[in-house]
């Protein structure tokens, strides 16, 4: 049974302008019991642009009988987005990490007749070791969203998407070098049965060279994503005439896998 779309009255009273500067006419869909078939035929049977409106919503309104359907498509002046359009945000607010070892010490201070220890940077050093504390670290978070055609986003796509979350790019990817960006997962929504939007949400830590720890630990090379944490040893300092703890080795840690983020597609 062929589907047949019918306007419901003539395209010179297409509804009349509106006071939002939209104009909505209706629509009788016959020859289909299957509403997303009745809406596709809609779909396709209705101009993208009408004047200097475009096509915002086309609705299957409701059911007349078993094989005909009341529908409504609606123009107005927002252009809404197409397909493969796209738009971007970012925040720059960082992310929070424990330290244990400082840049630098800014000031040591003593009691009279008393020599300050030398913990060469170590934080919070007590009996029973090293407490650190809590830093704001510089993290660029990103989202970019974007409206792929839906034969785009199939099974294979949405389980690669899923395989690639919580991974960090092997490759440089959008910008950043390798190690850099960290892919924190997506959300998408089917728009009207002919696209989907889709929100991909991204995180950036910078890679760093040249770091010294301690008195005498240096060319420490740590990537964006990796975590770099510090043994400490019991050592005496002879000035102060006291056991302290100081750094013994540095150890940067490779916590997230690895993958080309560029297989997103985006």
């Amino acid at each position: 049974m062929a589907i047949t779309v019918e306007q419901t009255w003539d395209g010179s009273q297409i509804s009349g302008q509106m006071d939002d500067g939209s104009i909505t006419s209706e629509y009788l869909v016959r020859g289909t019991s299957d509403e997303f078939a009745a809406w596709t035929a809609l779909e396709a049977a209705t101009a993208l642009i009408v004047g200097s409106l475009v096509k915002q919503d086309v609705n299957i309104d409701r059911r007349l009988g078993e094989f005909e359907w009341a529908g409504s498509v609606k123009w107005g002046m927002r252009e809404r987005p197409e397909t493969n359009d796209s738009s971007f945000s970012f925040d720059t607010s960082g992310g929070n990490q424990h330290i244990t070892q400082a840049l630098q010490t800014a000031g040591t201070y003593a009691a009279p007749g008393v020599t300050a220890p030398n913990y060469q940077g170590a934080i919070g050093v007590s009996d029973n070791g090293v407490e650190g504390v809590d830093v704001t670290v510089p993290v660029y978070n990103f989202e970019e969203t974007h409206y792929l055609p839906i034969a785009f986003v199939d099974a294979t796509y949405k389980l690669l998407v899923f395989t690639l979350t919580g991974k960090v790019n092997s490759l440089a990817f959008k910008g950043f070098a390798t190690g850099e960006c960290l892919f924190l997962g997506a959300s998408g929504s089917l728009r009207k049965h002919d696209q989907w939007e889709i929100t991909y949400k991204f995180s950036a830590a910078p890679n760093v060279t040249g770091l010294s720890i301690g008195g005498g630990i240096t060319g420490i090379a740590k990537a964006g994503w990796d975590y770099l944490w510090v043994r400490y040893k019991d050592a005496e300092d002879t000035a102060a005439k006291k056991l302290v703890r100081r750094p013994e080795a540095v150890y940067v840690e490779q916590v997230y896998e690895r993958a080309d983020l560029n297989l997103l597609g985006i």
